[in-house]
C-alpha cells in the first residue's frame, strides 16, 4: 500500500524525493563540452528529448556545477549514452575515486567532444537556457547524432543495471 510522505503542509522531503526518483530506471549519460582548449565532462541521467522537428534534447544542470557555467560559456554540449561497459567512465565523471585511475577518451564530432566508444553521441548547440530552482535546463539542438550497437548502462535505485539484448538490436536512422 502506498504511504503520503509529505506533511501536512505540503513539503516534500528532498532525501525521500531522491530515492522516489531514483525507481524511474535511466540511462547513464557523460555530458561534455570544451571551454578554452580544454574539455570538461559530467556524469548525468536527467537528459530527456524535447522535440523531433526541430531535433531538440534538454540537460538539466544543477546551477552549483561547474558544468553548469561552462555550458553557458560555450554554448555547445555533447551527451554521449553510456554502453555497460562504462561504469568506470561514469564515476570517473561523477568524482568518484577509483582503484584505477581512467584517462578517458574523445571523439569529436561537429566540434563538440564526445566520449569515445558510447553507444550514442549528440552534439548539439544550446538554444535556450532556462533556471529551474537548483538546476538550469539547456535546451540543445542536436547538430549530428552518432550511434553504435550494444547494451547501455542504466541506473536504478542508486546502483548501476544493464540491459541485456537477446539477438541483434537494429537502430535505423
Amino acid at each position: 500500500m502506498a504511504q503520503e510522505l509529505t506533511t501536512e503542509d505540503g513539503v516534500v522531503d528532498a532525501l525521500r524525493l531522491r530515492k522516489a526518483l531514483g525507481t524511474f530506471v535511466s540511462g547513464v549519460t557523460i555530458v561534455t563540452t570544451e571551454v578554452d582548449g580544454e574539455v570538461h565532462g559530467m556524469t548525468a541521467n536527467a537528459f530527456t528529448s524535447v522535440s523531433l522537428d526541430p531535433p531538440l534534447v534538454l540537460v538539466s544542470i544543477a546551477a552549483a556545477a561547474k558544468m553548469d557555467d561552462r555550458i553557458k560559456q560555450s554554448g555547445r554540449y555533447g551527451v554521449s549514452i553510456l554502453c555497460k561497459q562504462q561504469e568506470d567512465l561514469s564515476l570517473h565523471f561523477a568524482g568518484a575515486r577509483l582503484k584505477q585511475p581512467i584517462a578517458p577518451e574523445f571523439q569529436w564530432r561537429k566540434g563538440v567532444p564526445l566520449v569515445k566508444g558510447a553507444l550514442v553521441h549528440f552534439a548539439c548547440t544550446v538554444t535556450d537556457s532556462h533556471p529551474a530552482g537548483d538546476h538550469t535546463l539547456h535546451v540543445g539542438h542536436v547538430d549530428a547524432l552518432y550511434h553504435e550497437h550494444g547494451d547501455p548502462l542504466v541506473f536504478f535505485t542508486g546502483s548501476f543495471k544493464s540491459l541485456n539484448f537477446q539477438g541483434e538490436t537494429t537502430w535505423e536512422f
